[in-house]
């Protein structure tokens, strides 16, 4: 509201501010109707004579953009831009909507602060929706009435839909169009033709509105099958998806059987190999053990610190042992007569006497 204020009150400002200031001017070209299609540009020109003050532009009673003779343009959205072209005798200023939307369709007006001077066009801006069929191909039976299914969804305005069959108009009691109106100020339109195909034909479908530079279209191909061979579309296209499903599901099955199969014979290999490789490990860990308590026991039989002496008699002379020597001594009397030389004992029959000693003990049962 305050720029709409700020609009209006700019021009009396400046008309109060200019010296000299006439009405001789006038508007010599004003604006002309415009359609175009969402998200486009929109241009609009007024042409006005020479000693012109100031120009505004509005849209919908609602001005968008200023331009002053001896200042320039002034521009308060990015979407509503100008360029001006001047000679001699004229002035001409162009308005450039950018970004079009549904809702800035409307009234164009070019004003120049003069009574009953202004001139005007409209703005009409539309949506191109979409346009469908559900199939690409139809196989229908020879004579058989079929009907044909075209949806326009999202349009503004609602689309005038035509059909064509192998490039030729259908006429218009062929089909039925109903329009129906969708959301966000859009229309939707579905389109029914009916025919009895004889020989195979290609039908279009049609859908256009004024901002479109030609007809936005859909195809199918209406093929026309012998009865005795084909029978009906809908029951041959459904066995043939079976009979192709079924083969493919037959061969993936059959390829995860053959790798189930090898994933568990490998399985069982490998568990086989390990058993055995674990059986001869046992084995060689049990010899190793044996092996080492075996040289521990006969390392514990032998004396490592004996030395043998050279057998002085053939047959080894037990130890035997002496009995006790007496710890006192006894003095000889004087009295008794003693030999003045030793008494030497005979070796060799102490030899004689221990060997036959030796022998009795070797005789006497343990």
């Amino acid at each position: 509201m305050e720029r709409f204020q700020k609009f209006v009150l700019l021009p009396f400002i400046l008309a109060a501010s200019l010296p000299g200031l006439s009405f001789c001017y006038s508007i010599l070209d004003g604006p002309t109707n415009a359609t175009v299609l969402a998200g486009s540009e929109a241009r609009f020109n007024c042409t006005v004579a020479s000693g012109w003050a100031i120009l505004i532009w509005l849209l919908n009673a609602n001005p968008v953009l200023t331009v002053i003779n001896s200042h320039g343009p002034i521009e308060t959205s990015d979407r509503f831009t100008s360029r001006s072209y001047n000679n001699s005798q004229s002035f001409t200023s162009e308005l450039i909507v950018h970004n079009t939307q549904l809702n800035d369709s409307g009234k164009i007006e070019c004003s120049i602060q003069k009574p009953g001077d202004s001139s005007f066009a409209f703005l009409s801006v539309q949506v191109n929706g979409s346009l469908l069929m559900k199939n690409s191909t139809l196989i229908v039976k020879e004579n058989t009435t079929v009907e044909v299914v075209c949806e326009a969804i999202g349009w503004a305005p609602a689309p005038e839909i035509t059909w064509m069959t192998n490039d030729s108009l259908v006429d218009k009691s062929r089909y039925v169009t109903h329009q129906s109106q969708g959301s966000n100020s859009l229309h939707n339109a579905l389109s029914v033709l009916t025919l009895t195909p004889v020989n195979t034909e290609i039908l279009t479908c049609l859908a256009d509105i004024e901002a479109l530079p030609s007809p936005q279209n859909a195809t199918i191909a209406v093929i026309v099958g012998n009865s005795t061979l084909d029978g009906n579309y809908s029951e041959d296209s459904t066995s043939t998806w079976v009979i192709a499903l079924a083969v493919v599901f037959s061969i993936v099955g059959f390829i995860l059987l053959i790798i189930l199969i090898w994933v568990v014979v490998r399985c069982c290999c490998l568990k086989k190999g390990s058993t055995y490789e674990n059986e001869v490990r046992k084995i060689s860990i049990k010899k190793k053990t044996d092996d080492h308590l075996g040289n521990r026991q006969r390392s514990g039989s032998e004396n490592q610190g004996y030395i043998p002496e050279e057998p002085r008699y053939t047959r080894q002379i037990p130890i035997v042992s002496l009995p006790p020597m007496s710890t006192k001594f006894t003095v000889p009397r004087p009295d008794l007569s003693t030999s003045s030389a030793p008494k030497v004992p005979d070796l060799r029959k102490c030899g004689y006497e221990m060997e036959a000693q030796m022998n009795v003990r070797l005789d006497v049962p343990l």
